[in-house]
C-alpha cells in the first residue's frame, strides 16, 4: 500500500524550475530514496511533501493527506528532519526533546527515545557542544518525538566521519525496524545502496529512473570485472565457454575475466569443480556512481 504519493509535481521558483514533473510512489515500510546531486530538487521535492512549501502544479498524498490543504493533521502523523535544521546553542538535549513533544497529542517519552538513540548520557548538553554525530542524533530523535508513520530524512549524514556516518545508518534501520515508512534524501550513493529498498534517481528537476539499488546499477550497462590468482592450472576455454564470460586476459598470474549476469558465481563454480581456488579475488561491479553517469548522460 501506498503511503505517500506524488503525481506530477512541479515547482518554480521566478523563472527557475526546480522540479519538474516529479512522480513516484513509497510502499508502507520502506525505506525508500530520493537521490541525486546537489542542486537536483531533492530538498525542494520534500519540502512539498511535508507542507513547508506549496507546489505550483501537480498532486501530493502522505498518508491520504493533502500536505498544504491538511497540513496541522499532517504533522500528528509525519516526522521531519531537514537539512540545515540547526537548533539554539544553548537549548540542551532534553529541553529540545520536551520541546518538541509539546507540539503532538500523542508523543514519545523523551527519556525513551534519548536511551533508544543513545543521548541518554548527553540529556544536560548543550546544543553547541555535541558532535556532528550526536547532532544528527538529536535531529532524529526530534523527527520521532511524535510517534509519526512516516519520516523524512534531509541529507542526514552531510558532513560527518565515516564513523559516526555508519552509526547513523544503524539508527535509520532501527527506525525501519520499528515500523515507521523512511523517506530518504541524499546525495552519497553509498548510503542509498545500503540502506534504501527502492530509490528515484532525480537529476535537473526530473525522475531519471525509480527502481531497486541494484536495478538501478544494472541499467549502467557496465560490465562485471573479476580478478584472480588460480591456485593451480587453469583451462582458459573452459571459461570462455560460459556464456557469462566476455572476456579472458593475463596480467602476469593474475586472470581478469569480464562478463555479465551471474558471472563471479558461475566462474567461481566452474573452478571449484577443478579444486582450484581464486585466490585474492576481486570483484568489480556497476555501482549507483555508474547508474547515475549512464543515466544523466554523465552531465554536470
Amino acid at each position: 500500500m501506498a503511503v505517500i504519493e506524488v503525481e506530477r509535481l512541479h515547482k518554480r521558483y521566478g523563472r527557475f524550475t526546480a522540479v519538474d514533473e516529479v512522480s513516484f510512489e513509497v510502499g508502507e515500510g520502506e525505506v525508500f530514496g530520493i537521490l541525486g546531486p546537489n542542486g537536483a530538487g531533492k530538498t525542494t521535492t520534500v519540502e512539498c511533501l511535508s507542507g513547508l512549501r506549496a507546489p505550483d502544479g501537480g498532486r501530493i498524498s502522505v498518508l491520504g493527506l493533502d500536505p498544504v490543504r491538511q497540513r496541522e493533521d499532517l504533522r500528528q502523523v509525519l516526522g521531519v528532519q531537514l537539512q540545515q535544521a540547526g537548533l539554539p546553542d544553548r537549548l540542551k538535549v532534553r529541553e529540545a526533546l520536551e520541546l518538541y513533544a509539546s507540539f503532538y497529542r500523542r508523543p514519545a517519552d523523551p527519556v525513551e527515545l534519548m536511551h533508544r538513540l543513545g543521548l541518554a548520557e548527553k540529556a544536560g548538553e548543550r546544543y553547541k557542544r555535541l558532535s556532528g554525530g550526536q547532532q544528527q542524533r538529536l535531529a532524529i530523535a526530534l523527527a520521532l518525538i511524535g510517534n509519526p508513520e512516516v519520516v523524512i530524512l534531509d541529507e542526514l549524514t552531510t558532513g560527518l566521519d565515516p564513523h559516526a556516518r555508519r552509526t547513523v545508518w544503524e539508527l535509520v534501520e532501527q527506525v525501519r525496524a520499528s515500523g515507521v515508512t523512511v523517506l530518504l534524501v541524499t546525495h552519497f550513493m553509498e548510503e542509498a545502496e545500503r540502506l534504501c529498498d527502492r530509490v528515484a534517481l532525480i537529476d535537473r528537476g526530473r525522475v531519471v529512473a525509480v527502481d531497486t539499488p541494484a536495478g538501478l546499477a544494472a541499467r549502467a550497462g557496465q560490465q562485471q570485472r573479476m580478478r584472480f590468482r588460480p591456485s593451480g592450472p587453469l583451462d582458459e576455454e573452459l571459461l570462455r565457454a560460459l556464456p557469462e564470460v566476455a572476456g579472458l586476459v593475463w596480467h602476469g598470474p593474475v586472470v581478469e575475466i569480464t562478463g555479465t549476469g551471474n558471472l563471479v558465481q558461475v566462474v567461481t563454480a566452474q573452478l571449484a569443480r577443478r579444486q582450484i581456488i581464486a585466490a585474492d579475488l576481486r570483484v568489480d561491479q556497476a555501482s549507483l556512481d555508474d547508474a547515475f553517469v549512464a543515466l544523466t548522460g554523465g552531465r554536470e
